[in-house]
């Protein structure tokens, strides 16, 4: 089990993921070093406190002595130490005033520079996941990437917190507490502050280095749990239709139950470095203060400078012992910042090639030459598929289920590269072209129609944003959308809901064949597209489809034969080769697949027809 939790740790590049984030501060290098300036500013302020209380002690104390061994106590003499005190007390408040004024200038300046490198960050990710190809979609689990997502864009500003206010003003204090104990009180004061703070960070370094394992875990198993839960979420209506609600409930409880455990791990641990931290700082600060007292009763130094000693330990060691959270922080931000770099090294499958040119399509001619593709090696989909489809013409595609009919349009679209052969529009290869001319010229209408949880009518314009609502009005009309629209409340401002929940299959369907419409495309891909849709609504909408498919070239991938018996051509695909091709006519007449998958439907509608209450 620790060598499996060990490992993330072990494969993290914790100095060159820094060197990576310093690229988003150097934007901002002449801030940077102004918020630096203000932070040395802001340190020698509370630096020079200790010292101006030494001077406070002192007066104070010569001040009585030489007033109480007087004979004749004179008034002029108590005010004179009066003032003198008044002056330096304003002194000391000033110095603080000064202090938090620099530290909160600091804070002020830095802000931009941590926000506008956490949105850089965030930006590029997202675009980055939009990069990716799409096998890695398939295989993502949604909850788990937005929780690591999130932890990694936060730890991009918890670093820089950790690293430019905690880590670098604690090391300047340090050396100036250092150097004023070396130059003021000899080599055994200074000696014992760096023993002590040597220990502690060792001590700190070690400990805080071994229970990682236990962060990694409660990482994991917390992208696992809020994975589980989205999961469980987004499939909601498939948790209902199978009961299974106390399935779902009881693994989500199982990672959070295991979650739980490795953070009572974690703060049991957590307890005890924190006992020994404070127990080695303890030590040393009692050390420090049995060698001024000792000091002082030989006369060696005064009263003042051991308030100056107990003031300067106390500064020193409060940050110092805020760097064991500063430095469990730091490693829990770069573990979480590990993830988010990896997956920005993650080079997309379907990359646009040094030179490609943009597509520009003048005929709209579709062309597969010998293409051969799996999406493993152990299995093949496609095998020498080859045809045309001419410009202006409806080419259908069809065959039992996972012959490889949809496969065609993601290859169409390249979110997959052919293993062999060729996929040609207007005779320029589709690898040789970028990928977004490449979509600019397609539109599809899929078998799963996914909307954006907004309204009806950014979901039709959402293919082409500057339609103006006439546009988007008519192709809802092409698409006998319209009716519907209307008898809703809202009309075009009503809410889909996650996914497009809200909609029935066919209502789906048809906002996908209006979203296309309102595109204008001139290659359209109907993916099965009236699938979902009842005989009665298939026959309304059909005009309509084909209306749109005239004005463009066409490549109908269907399960309803009766939606493509007008085409040009027919494809037949069985187990990844095309078997037969021809008319509707021609097909049925040579009696063959396609002859067999028509009597079957046939056989299929009449039986459900038969079912139909009178």
């Amino acid at each position: 089990m620790h060598g499996r939790l060990e490992a993330p740790h072990s494969n993290r590049r914790d100095l060159e993921n820094l060197r990576k984030l310093s690229t988003y501060l150097w934007e901002y290098r002449g801030r940077v070093l102004v918020a630096l300036g203000f932070l040395m500013l802001s340190k020698l302020a509370i630096v020079a406190v200790p010292l101006l209380l030494k001077r406070i002690v002192n007066t104070l104390d010569a001040g009585v002595s030489d007033l109480s061994d007087s004979a004749t106590t004179s008034a002029i003499g108590e005010q004179d130490v009066l003032l003198v005190g008044l002056a330096l007390v304003a002194a000391y408040g000033l110095l603080r005033m000064a202090s938090a004024l620099f530290k909160e200038l600091r804070d002020s300046l830095f802000a931009r520079v941590r926000y506008r490198a956490m949105h850089q960050l965030s930006t590029r990710v997202l675009r980055h996941l939009h990069d990716l190809s799409l096998s890695f979609h398939l295989e993502r689990r949604t909850g788990s990437i937005a929780k690591d997502l999130s932890r990694g864009t936060n730890s991009l500003s918890s670093i820089v917190n950790l690293l430019v206010f905690n880590i670098v003003p604690t090391a300047a204090e340090f050396l100036l507490v250092a150097a004023i104990l070396l130059g003021g009180y000899g080599w055994q004061y200074t000696a014992v502050v760096f023993v002590t703070v040597g220990l502690y960070i060792i001590f700190t370094l070690q400990f805080s280095g071994w229970r990682m394992q236990f962060r990694h875990e409660m990482n994991r198993l917390d992208s696992l749990s809020s994975g589980r839960a989205i999961d469980s979420l987004l499939n909601y209506e498939t948790v209902k239709y199978f009961n299974n609600e106390q399935r779902e409930i009881a693994a989500y409880d199982a990672h959070m139950n295991d979650w739980a455990d490795a953070g009572v791990r974690s703060q049991v641990t957590m307890s005890t470095l924190n006992f020994g931290q404070a127990a080695i700082v303890s030590v040393g600060v009692t050390v420090i203060m049995m060698l001024a007292v000792r000091d002082v009763t030989t006369q060696v130094i005064t009263l003042g400078d051991i308030v100056l000693i107990n003031a300067m330990m106390l500064q020193l060691f409060v940050p110092l012992n805020v760097l064991g959270v500063v430095y469990r922080g730091l490693q829990y931000a770069l573990a979480d910042m590990d993830l988010v770099l990896k997956l920005l090294e993650r080079a997309p499958e379907i990359q646009d090639k040094p030179g490609a040119t943009t597509l520009r399509v003048t005929e709209a001619r579709i062309e597969f030459r010998d293409v051969e593709f799996s999406y493993s090696r152990e299995r093949a989909i496609l095998r020498g598929i080859s045809f045309t489809v001419e410009p202006g013409s409806k080419v259908a595609v069809v065959g039992p289920s996972g012959a490889g009919k949809s496969t065609l349009s993601r290859l169409l679209f390249r979110f997959y590269d052919i293993d062999k052969g060729q996929v040609l529009i207007d005779g320029v290869d589709v690898r040789d072209c970028t990928q977004s001319s490449l979509r600019e010229a397609l539109g599809v209408v899929p078998q799963d129609t996914v909307m954006f949880n907004d309204t009806i009518r950014y979901n039709l314009a959402y293919a082409h944003p500057e339609a103006d609502d006439q546009r988007v009005a008519e192709a809802a009309r092409r698409a006998n959308l319209d009716k519907f629209i209307a008898e809703l409340p809202q009309g075009y401002d009503t809410i889909v809901g996650e996914r497009g929940l809200k909609l029935s299959g066919g209502e789906k369907q048809r906002m996908a064949i209006a979203r296309v419409v309102v595109k204008d495309p001139p290659i359209i891909i109907f993916d099965e597209a009236t699938s979902s849709l009842d005989t009665r609504s298939e026959q309304a909408i059909l005009e309509g489809m084909n209306a749109v498919a005239r004005r463009a070239t066409s490549l109908v991938i269907a399960h309803r034969l009766s939606t493509i018996v007008d085409a040009d051509q027919i494809i037949v695909l069985d187990a990844g080769r095309i078997v037969e091709r021809g008319t509707h006519e021609h097909l049925l007449g040579a009696g063959g697949l396609y002859a067999d998958l028509w009597q079957m439907q046939l056989g299929a509608e009449e039986q459900d027809s038969n079912r139909q209450p009178d």
